[in-house]
């Protein structure tokens, strides 16, 4: 039933933010009377939304079980607390996955459960929830999203040719994955050079999959983008933040700003380049959890050398390009092996003649 609910935690990812994305599975006698999950926006959460299905089934949860893969809210929002709800819908037992970070429930949400006269479970898929959660529970307790780097190169790390030639490395199978990955964040960020070279849309081009276009990030330090780019030109549809410092021209920001482009301006490097730290921040804030970072080669270094880089999923093809081919990663100035960033493999799989390898960063 946990793996169940896990199942629909997944499904809203990328959706949620600044929310969670929870599953919920109400059981009674071992049969599911309804499933809930987190909605779009965050509202429902998953408990309010497998008890609204409830009541417009005309069913009754009284002792019923409620398997939910995060702890149960317990403050007033825009919605009542779910721990209440689940209470007033006479649920007797609640299984939860994980105990709430969020200095508004941490706790308090079992504890009302447990006053009332609920049994409470805590525990049960751990791992997993925090995984699929693991951007949410970073912003509440860094301030900052999870931030994803993806890769697509040959077998030797090269993202191009010499002469730039790029289209393309990896098949068809690897691009629709990549698609998919951008379905299940909440922003997709790029450096302001990939913007100015390729043009690119960065929205999620699966058939069904266009609403989960996440929020398009710009880092553009001097605010460069051209009004005529995809983005700009696209940002009332699909939304595009431009992060720059101060030192990017009034002028600038206004044309970006009238196309519907929002600025956002963080701290800046004595080089000048944009501080990722100050703007992972800065994301943090507006209430992003997951950032899927698509390049170029120095933003994917900057996230590294900043100790930012949380996942990454590498696509690679069967080919080799050489030296002379262009890097996916730039320089990281790293003297000794001790001072590189390491992670751990949690899967790898093929897709159509290419390999997906996902990794972990080890804390």
């Amino acid at each position: 039933m946990m793996r169940a609910a896990l199942a629909l935690a997944r499904r809203s990812l990328g959706c949620t933010w600044p929310n969670p994305a929870v599953g919920c599975v109400i059981v009674r006698d071992g049969r599911i009377l309804v499933r809930g999950r987190t909605r779009e926006g965050g509202r429902p959460h998953a408990e309010a939304d497998a008890i609204a299905q409830a009541a417009e089934a005309g069913l009754s949860l009284t002792g019923a079980t409620a398997y939910v893969t995060l702890e149960p809210c317990s403050h007033h929002g825009r919605t009542p607390p779910c721990a209440d709800a689940l209470v007033a819908a006479g649920i007797s037992r609640v299984v939860s996955a994980l105990e709430d970070p969020d200095p508004r429930v941490s706790g308090e949400g079992h504890a009302r459960l447990k006053a009332a006269g609920l049994s409470v479970e805590i525990g049960e898929g751990r791992a997993e929830a925090a995984e699929i959660n693991a951007g949410f529970l970073l912003r509440v307790r860094e301030g900052r999203p999870l931030f994803h780097l993806k890769l697509a190169g040959s077998l030797d790390g090269r993202i191009a040719t010499a002469s730039g030639e790029s289209k393309w490395i990896t098949g068809e199978g690897a691009r629709r994955d990549g698609h998919r990955l951008r379905a299940t964040h909440d922003a997709i960020l790029v450096g302001a050079a990939t913007a100015a070279a390729d043009d690119p849309e960065l929205t999620c081009r699966l058939p069904g999959l266009g609403v989960r276009s996440p929020v398009r990030i710009v880092l553009d330090s001097q605010a460069r983008l051209s009004a005529l780019s995809k983005l700009a030109t696209s940002a009332r549809v699909t939304p595009v933040w431009l992060v720059c410092t101060k030192a990017a021209s009034a002028d600038r920001r206004d044309a970006l700003s009238a196309l519907g482009v929002e600025i956002v301006e963080v701290g800046g490097r004595d080089d000048g380049r944009i501080d990722v730290a100050a703007a992972a921040q800065a994301l943090g804030s507006r209430g992003v959890t997951r950032v899927l970072v698509e390049g170029g080669g120095q933003v994917a270094a900057s996230f590294l050398k900043a100790g930012l880089v949380d996942r990454i999923s590498s696509y690679r093809a069967g080919l080799v390009l050489g030296a002379d081919g262009r890097s996916a990663v730039g320089g990281l100035e790293f003297a000794r092996l001790g001072s590189a960033p390491r992670f751990r493999l949690l899967s790898a799989r093929q897709l159509q003649g290419d390999t997906l390898e996902t990794w972990r960063r080890e804390d």
